[in-house]
């Protein structure tokens, strides 16, 4: 067992209150998350005689969420509740607003120069410029979180062989979502038939991104240089980085331990920074929601209702019923704590549409709520975050049916055992490519003979289906992650239980 930087007394200790000191003053407040983060991250093997267990750990918050002779304080430390009503609230609201705004402008309601200052101050300016900043917050600290998570969590492991076996595990768990996932969507869409009779529009093109040879995406794995692989957001060639160098502290005896005293002070640091960050969530979700309904509102959904509605069932069912199945069968764990305690970064991932720019607030939620190791999490979450795509692979299985009954071409069963193994192999071989859901879609295309141009037919409702298919995404990285730890001896029930 190792264990670095403070001892488990000092820990304790921090939780003390000064004299003067209110219950749930911020001073208060600032110690029961040093007290509840610094023990977290130095945690050595975790075992149940570890002082730094999870076990002993999720004790230490209970005890540390109360005051002075055992008066609870009035708030959680992150006031988690609140925050996710807040979420779910500005989610429903900049629906609203966005609708009202949308129903105007197409109904005329509107005089014309009402419309053009709706147009170019409140949507294309506040609403435009808020959301975008709030997305460039949360993408600033992916980088950082993820390298020194990953460094944290490697360094931390008291066998370093584990990590082959870790990611095994993680790889076959997302591969075989994967696959049933457009093993599902490719039912539910030959028994609907969304394409049946569609009116093909004229003039259709769609130029699509050639995917690299699988040869080349191995090799671009490997960074070359590690500053450009974070300046470019490169996660893959980050994750390979950041194993090395955790797995080269855990080799490198007292300057190692040094260096990674210094990381899990950063880790803290950086995730006090996602707290900060995440409590104006309400704003950038809200500005981002009503930007998008107010762009497209209900009526792009109108020719492609069939289509639209196949997608959207077939991702809620994947996610009632595949997850669960796996947190039960696999783990023994609730699926129903599970959702419950997924909420914000789901609602955060619908807002934003992005699975790299929701992971800090994943991170956080699946470690601190859900009692995952961070030596397992933050490998197993980058990883989906990259690869994972279950919402993308029901996307593409439903398109492939649609665009080949709209165009009345006959694929037959050894067409749909071809899509699904292409989909479920391209989800790893194209996991770098920017604009990866759109280049696996015209592979799969192209390898049963469908016509990409098909493609422009579905691009209009594209973005809110992306929405869906995120939170989708997100449900999946956490629930592999969980059932990888409860394997590995490092999810701590009491926590996710909790």
């Amino acid at each position: 067992m190792r264990r670095y930087g403070p001892p488990m007394s000092a820990a304790i200790r921090l939780c003390g209150t000064r004299a003067g000191s209110a219950p749930g003053s911020p001073g208060l407040a600032l110690r029961w998350e040093h007290a509840v983060l610094a023990p977290r991250t130095i945690a050595g093997t975790g075992g149940e005689g570890d002082s730094g267990s999870p076990r002993r750990l999720a004790m230490l918050e209970r005890a540390c969420a109360a005051g002075p002779g055992g008066e609870n304080v009035p708030e959680n430390n992150t006031g988690r509740p609140a925050l996710t009503r807040r979420i779910l609230f500005a989610m429903l609201a900049g629906l609203m607003v966005g609708l009202v705004i949308n129903l105007a402008g197409s109904q005329r309601l509107l005089a014309p120069g009402a419309s053009a200052v709706l147009d170019d101050y409140l949507i294309a300016g506040l609403f435009s410029v808020v959301g975008t900043i709030f997305l460039a917050s949360l993408k600033l600290l992916v980088v950082p979180l993820v390298f020194v998570s990953i460094v944290c969590g490697t360094a931390s492991l008291d066998d370093v062989t584990k990590l082959g076996r870790v990611g095994g595990k993680t790889l076959l768990l997302y591969m075989l979502t994967t696959a049933t996932a457009i093993s599902l969507a490719l039912m539910a869409a030959v028994l609907v038939q969304p394409g049946a009779g569609f009116d093909l529009p004229t003039g259709l093109e769609y130029a699509g991104k050639v995917a690299p040879p699988l040869t080349q995406t191995l090799i671009d794995i490997f960074p070359t240089n590690p500053v450009q692989a974070m300046a470019e957001g490169n996660m893959l060639q980050i994750l390979v980085f950041s194993l090395l160098f955790g797995f080269a502290l855990t080799l490198s005896g007292e300057p190692g331990k040094r260096v990674l005293a210094f990381f899990q002070d950063l880790n803290v640091v950086v995730l006090r920074l996602v707290m900060v960050l995440i409590e104006l969530a309400p704003y950038g979700v809200f500005c981002l929601i009503a930007k998008v309904f107010a762009e497209q509102g209900f009526h792009a959904i109108a020719p492609l209702a069939k289509y639209f509605f196949v997608v959207l069932g077939v991702l809620f069912l994947h996610a009632s019923f595949t997850f669960p199945l796996l947190l039960k069968g696999l783990a023994g764990l609730d699926p129903l704590t599970f959702f419950r305690k997924m909420r914000p970064p789901v609602a955060l991932g619908f807002s934003t549409a992005s699975s790299g720019a929701t992971l800090p607030v994943t991170l956080e939620t699946v470690e601190r709520r859900l009692g995952v190791d961070n030596s397992i999490c933050s490998f197993t979450l980058p990883l989906g975050a990259t690869i994972n795509m279950d919402g993308t692979a029901i996307m593409q299985g439903v398109a492939t049916v649609f665009i080949a009954q709209a165009y009345g071409i006959e694929i037959g069963m050894s067409g749909y055992l071809m899509v699904v193994v292409t989909a479920t192999l391209a989800s790893i071989g194209t996991a770098a490519v920017p604009g990866v859901g759109l280049v696996m879609l015209a592979m799969v295309l192209r390898q049963v003979n469908l016509p990409v141009e098909g493609i422009a037919l579905i691009i209009g409702v594209d973005r809110l289906l992306d929405m869906v298919r995120t939170a989708v995404n997100l449900l999946g990285d956490a629930a592999v992650s969980c059932v990888v730890a409860k394997g590995e001896g490092r999810l701590d029930v009491a926590v996710f239980r909790d």
